[in-house]
């Protein structure tokens, strides 16, 4: 067991280990246990009823918060021609060809995220050792690879989440930051609830929502009734 400091020894305190909080509970609860002096970001881990190495239960999308995220991606765009003045207008911080594929194998990578139009990946395919491992390669499941940059770019700026359930089933987001409050924290924590259930393998059987667990960066997890909230979901 590694060894707690004193200031996450008292916010753990607050906490019901055994108890499934409401949403609402939950957030206030997560934000009243904070206690780093920076603005931390608000995370959400939710447990899956679905095994991850059959291919049809694979749960791996995209979402846009109606919140934002409170972070600023900088994004990459490998485009050729108009597209890449068009990616740049868009809000693109990067955008260009060839000389981004040198940059990159030199070991450049200042951005967080990268789009392609279809006619790069071939390119593009020349880092994907690089860009892979990373989870930085522009992905058509996702919608990074597409000749609609304007749109794209701007969804990610404005909070656009990808996520991939892991091999224990858990997918792990952030959902903003400590600052958003609790009203604006509980609205982007439905909309990614939401669409991870739209996206309900129809091979999984049984219980597929079985976990929900809110966290700030410091703080100490929370659990949340997922059946509470499928219902503020349905009432929506």
């Amino acid at each position: 067991m590694p060894k707690r400091g004193k200031k996450y020894n008292n916010s753990i305190e607050r906490v019901d280990i055994n108890k499934q909080y409401s949403l609402e509970e939950g957030i206030e609860l997560a934000l009243k246990s904070k206690y780093a002096s920076f603005d931390e970001s608000f995370d959400v881990a939710i447990r899956l009823g679905v095994d991850p190495r059959h291919a049809d239960q694979m749960v791996r999308s995209s979402v846009v918060l109606p919140n934002g995220t409170g972070k600023t991606t900088r994004v990459l765009v490998f485009a050729k021609g108009e597209k890449v003045q068009e990616a740049l207008d868009a809000g693109a911080d990067h955008a260009g060809g060839e000389e981004f594929i040198e940059k990159i194998q030199g070991g450049w990578l200042d951005f967080e995220r990268t789009v392609a139009t279809p006619d790069m990946m071939g390119v593009v395919g020349k880092i994907g050792r690089i860009l892979g491992p990373r989870n930085l390669m522009p992905n058509a499941k996702l919608g990074t690879v597409t000749f609609d940059l304007e749109r794209v770019i701007k969804d990610i700026k404005s909070g656009k989440v990808d996520f991939k359930v892991d091999k224990a089933g858990v997918i792990h987001a952030l959902v903003g930051k400590s600052s958003f409050g609790a009203i604006k924290l509980k609205d982007n924590v439905l909309a990614f609830v939401d669409r991870i259930i739209q996206l309900k393998p129809s091979s999984s059987k049984g219980v597929y929502l079985k976990g929900i667990n809110l966290s700030t960066t410091m703080g100490p997890g929370i659990k949340i009734d997922p059946v509470e909230v499928k219902n503020l979901l349905k009432q929506a």
